[in-house]
């Protein structure tokens, strides 16, 4: 392979699309790239109207989006001059999470199968799927009541959006599936496996992301909880317990190469590297450039927020975190995940359902014209206050029966104001999760964000600058998941010794960074104690704490901010 000129590709599964980019590695700049948007349910999102925590996908539009997304980035990065497929280090992998699918003995998903092709419960559930809160609940239970604290490495709280949580309730919602289904497979290990041909279950390659962030399994106990936990929770589990890979792999490891007929397909030489998989905020993170001391937000729909820390140093289990797991991130660290259910979805809920028709203007984004107006108002202008839970909490709270809320409304109360209340309650959340980090000891010292709102949005990565107190610098590629996935792919293809090797090279953040606007932190700083007030005792059992003087707080912070 030429050493003046190599490539890698990565492709990133997000809620509504696949992307495809392929990078020169020399500095991580994208040639090329292609985007396929799942044709399944409502923005490839299977809904139900009569459940509205229910969301799964058609496995089958994974397989095409590769196939498209792949294969039409390819083309064009011929056109562009300069590639050959055989400059390609390797490819890598990213996907939501957690998101298992259920399969069958050769590792088919049953959703493929005509039998259970229009069964909402054979197909992949999705991130956001909400429905087995009570098996979650139940896990919680269990773990809390053995001798190993299974969940000390998960913030002490088992989660609806998790693996174990999700195939349980399958028995429930459809017992045939879940006695057909001859494992579960996460989505991030299902599109490597896939790729290389090698998708028994008893070999595949599950990567130590998916499985120790969302699965229970830490080295610390061996792998997966023992027999006498799957026994407590249901002893139907334990059969998938039995055809649970052994081992785990980090995604700097190849899954083994590309087979013969994808490679045909999207143009690429069969062998070409594979990456273990990995959720796509794990690599994402990696593409922003995040070391020790650094938190990457990665904002979209929902946010996880990533840091790392040396495992030669000690950690205290932080209560309320989506799991420490070594190597989940990066090789030699623990990878520490937290983040909020709801962010970019709150703001798109409001604008889809409560927006007056005058911001609705033809051909302007209706998003760019409500945040002009609720850039002019000041903190505490609006008088409002809101809880970021219309999606429920994942941190610190880990409760998705949580909902949203905002305090302070008037018959004068305007979209805008609204609008910006909401952007500030996410902020407030953000920074509940700073302060959760830097209580047990993890220090942020910086924050990069990355994702869709970090690039659109400067109201909102001021407002973020101001309610934590420190700067916001922004990753500098547009695809930080991708690009993540495809450092990942050229560490797996030996194009770099070193995951931090191949982010030297190929990351960096943008010269825009917002910075905390003296005025304002005071004001967001009065504003914060009150919403923690309400997110203590709305998201606290038994928390005693009186919120008469909430609402008249509120009107003295608004009518100072109009004064001025």
């Amino acid at each position: 392979m030429s050493k003046s000129k190599q490539f890698s590709i990565g492709v990133d599964y997000g809620t509504n699309s696949v992307r495809a980019i392929i990078v020169d590695i020399t500095d991580g700049s994208e040639i090329a790239s292609a985007v396929y948007h799942y044709p399944s349910g409502d923005a490839g999102v299977i809904i139900d109207p009569k459940d509205p925590l229910l969301a799964r996908q058609n496995p089958a539009d994974y397989i095409d989006g590769f196939y498209h997304s792949v294969s039409q980035a390819v083309k064009k990065a011929k056109k562009a001059g300069g590639f050959k497929p055989e400059l390609v280090a390797g490819i890598g992998i990213d996907t939501t999470g957690s998101t298992p699918i259920p399969v069958d003995r050769n590792g088919t998903p049953l959703a493929l199968l005509k039998e259970f092709q229009n069964v909402p419960a054979a197909q992949a559930w999705l991130w956001k799927d909400h429905t087995s809160f009570a098996e979650a609940a139940k896990i919680t239970e269990i773990a809390q009541q053995s001798d190993i604290k299974y969940l000390d490495k998960c913030g002490g709280r088992y989660s609806s959006e998790w693996y174990w949580s999700k195939i349980l309730h399958c028995k429930k919602e459809n017992p045939k599936v879940f006695r057909a289904a001859y494992t579960w497979v996460e989505l991030a290990d299902f599109v490597p496996a896939f790729l290389t041909g090698n998708t028994d279950p008893h070999s595949l390659v599950r990567g130590i992301c998916a499985a120790g962030h969302k699965a229970i399994y830490h080295e610390q106990w061996g792998g997966l909880p023992n027999e006498k936990f799957f026994k407590a929770l249901d002893p139907d589990l334990l059969p998938l317990r039995e055809r649970f890979t052994r081992e785990t792999k980090t995604s700097d490891q190849s899954a083994g190469g590309l087979c013969n007929s994808v490679a045909a397909k999207v143009g690429l030489l069969p062998g070409t590297p594979v990456a273990v998989g990995a959720f796509d905020c794990h690599m994402g993170a990696v593409g922003a450039g995040i070391k020790p001391g650094t938190l990457v937000k990665i904002i979209g729909t929902s946010t996880c927020d990533i840091m790392i820390h040396p495992l030669d140093q000690s950690l205290a289990d932080i209560p309320g975190l989506c799991g420490i797991v070594p190597g989940s991130v990066m090789p030699g660290m623990y990878g520490l995940e937290a983040g909020q259910s709801a962010v970019g979805d709150i703001f798109n809920w409001f604008v889809k359902n409560l927006v007056p028709a005058k911001f609705t203007d033809r051909g302007v984004d209706v998003h760019v014209n409500i945040e002009r107006e609720a850039a002019k108002l000041l903190p505490g202008e609006s008088g409002l206050l809101a809880l970021d839970w219309n999606n429920g909490n994942r941190t610190v709270l880990v409760d998705q029966l949580l909902t949203g809320q905002i305090v302070g409304m008037t018959l004068h109360t305007s979209a805008p104001e609204m609008y910006r209340a909401l952007i500030e309650a996410t902020a407030f959340g953000a920074l509940t999760i700073i302060k959760r980090f830097e209580e047990y000891g993890v220090p942020v010292e910086e924050v990069i964000n990355c994702g869709g709102i970090a690039e659109k949005s400067p109201l909102t990565m001021q407002i973020y600058a101001d309610v934590c107190n420190k700067p916001m610098k922004i990753s500098r590629s547009p695809q930080t998941c991708a690009l993540g996935a495809a450092i990942f792919g050229a560490v797996a293809g030996g194009a770099f010794k070193t995951v931090q090797a191949a982010q030297k090279k190929m990351t960096g953040t943008k010269p825009t960074i917002y910075k905390p606007n003296k005025k304002a932190v005071p004001v967001y700083a009065k504003l914060y104690a009150l919403y923690r007030e309400l997110h203590d005792s709305f998201g606290i059992a038994n928390h005693q704490q009186p919120l008469y003087h909430v609402m008249k707080e509120l009107i003295v912070l608004r009518d100072a901010a109009r004064r001025n």
